[in-house]
C-alpha cells in the first residue's frame, strides 16, 4: 500500500486532514471527572506537540462523555496521539475520519 503524503498546497501550507474523536471515559476516568479540564488542556498540549491542531473539546449529554475536534497531517498522527492519550486510563476512544465539502466533492467526482 502507497503511503500517502499530507498535501502542500501552493502556498506551501500542509492541509490536514479532519478528526472527530468520541471519548467515554473509564471508571478511572469517571471518579476523577473533576480533573477532565485539566486533563483536557494536557490533551491539547500533548496534540500540539505531536503536530494534531485541537479545533473544539465539548462535553456531551447521550453516549458519549467527550467529543473532539481535531485536524492532523494522516491518520498515523492522529491514531499514534489517541493511544497515548488511552494508555494513561482515563478514557476509551473511537477516531472517525471527516471530509470536509472540498474533499466530499472530488471523492464523489471519482465515482464511476
Amino acid at each position: 500500500m502507497r503511503r500517502k503524503r499530507p498535501h502542500i498546497s501552493r502556498n506551501r501550507e500542509v492541509e490536514m486532514a479532519h478528526f472527530v474523536i468520541l471519548v467515554n471515559f473509564t471508571d478511572q476516568g469517571a471518579k476523577a471527572v473533576r480533573e477532565t479540564p485539566k486533563r483536557a488542556e494536557a490533551f491539547r498540549a500533548m496534540a500540539e506537540k505531536a503536530g494534531v491542531k485541537i479545533n473544539n473539546f465539548l462535553w456531551t449529554l447521550g453516549v458519549y462523555d467527550v467529543v473532539i475536534v481535531c485536524e492532523a497531517a494522516d491518520d498515523a498522527t492522529v491514531t499514534a496521539l489517541g493511544l497515548s492519550a488511552a494508555s494513561l486510563g482515563n478514557i476509551r476512544s473511537q477516531t472517525l475520519r471527516g471530509f470536509d465539502l472540498g474533499e466530499m466533492k472530488a471523492i464523489v467526482g471519482r465515482m464511476a
